[in-house]
């Protein structure tokens, strides 16, 4: 049975029937429901705008099947070196003229070497030095490397948990679910911002969406961000080749926007972001999104390395639905910094 949802309560106790009968409440019902949570924690009307780059591409060692930067997949994605902390600082100073709050920067590797963290510490600086929130994904992460980028001043870093552990195992056998939450535990302890989302479209069940958001939803804190992606089939990667042509191969654009309302009522103070697979999202579909709580996209063109919907197109939405770009912090570290000064 659905307990009354309080609209400013946070909680960490979901359980998974709860979570299912947000699923299963009739659509309209769980839209209302998701926008008055997110109106009562959140601006209605702005979007976060972030830009995420790839800063070292292709070669990754690790077995996920929706990934074309995987060594096992035979996608033409080509391997290259760390870019030049440089041509980084460059490309994020662009993103800031372009109106991003947030910079993010994602290495495809398994996790960073010692070798390599001078270097992701020097970025990590020099943009923040810009102005820009920084965030950082590149695999997993040891206590001590978590440390260093939170000394560094990283704001955020992302470990997706990519699905409900019950449909792990099907999608990646070269980490362990458990490896994931021990890196956001790793992240937290370490004093930096969490963002931790995952893949819908993977050929999962309903039942395994509920157990990706129970997930989240009962972490012992909320991550600030949770990016929610929809899956990009890529011709070459095991799902991509897997889902194409089959009814699973792009998911019910109903059942996306239930995952990113139930989403939003379980972690109402998380900033909830649209993120891959919106290139092939119709405007209708991406503003049932944004009613039902996203507040947060990737702009630009690119994705790592599949396609986004682009600059352009994202103004001239915005225009249509009369949205804005987000001022300010972000409600749930307002919320600890607020706190802190008590």
């Amino acid at each position: 049975m659905l307990k009354q949802v309080q609209h400013d309560t946070v909680r960490t106790d979901w359980t998974r029937d709860e979570i299912a009968a947000l699923f299963d409440l009739p659509f309209t019902e769980l839209l209302f429901l998701a926008a008055t949570v997110h109106r009562a924690n959140h601006p209605p009307d702005q979007i976060q705008l972030c830009t995420l780059l790839s800063i070292k591409t292709g070669g990754c060692p690790e077995d996920c099947g929706y990934c074309s930067q995987s060594v096992k997949a035979d996608s033409g994605v080509q391997a290259t070196k760390l870019m030049e902390v440089q041509q980084v600082l460059q490309r994020a100073a662009q993103a800031k003229d372009a109106g991003s709050q947030r910079f993010c920067m994602g290495a495809a590797w398994r996790n960073p070497k010692d070798r390599d963290m001078p270097a992701i510490v020097e970025i990590v600086k020099g943009v923040r030095a810009m102005g820009l929130e920084t965030c950082m994904t590149l695999g997993m992460l040891t206590s001590r490397q978590a440390d260093m980028l939170a000394e560094a001043g990283l704001d955020y870093y992302n470990h997706n948990i990519d699905t409900g552990p019950e449909y792990y195992e099907r999608v990646i056998t070269t980490r362990r679910y458990e490896d994931r939450l021990d890196t956001l535990a790793n992240v937290r302890a370490a004093g930096i911002n969490v963002c931790s989302g995952g893949i819908v479209g993977m050929g999962e069940t309903r039942e395994d969406r509920v157990g990706f958001i129970h997930t989240l939803a009962t972490l012992p804190q909320h991550p600030e961000s949770v990016p929610v992606n929809a899956l990009v089939p890529v011709k070459g990667t095991v799902l991509g080749d897997m889902l194409a042509d089959t009814p699973l191969a792009k998911i019910d654009d109903i059942e996306f926007v239930r995952t990113v309302a139930v989403a939003r009522i379980t972690m109402p103070l998380s900033m909830v972001r649209l993120s891959a697979g919106r290139e092939s999202m119709s405007e209708a579909t991406q503003a049932l999104c944004f009613l039902a709580g996203a507040n947060s996209i990737f702009t630009g063109d690119k994705l790592l390395t599949a396609p986004n919907a682009g600059d352009d197109s994202d103004a001239a939405l915005f225009a249509k639905l009369g949205l804005t770009a987000l001022q300010g912090e972000e409600p749930i570290r307002a919320c600890r910094v607020a706190e802190a000064a008590e």
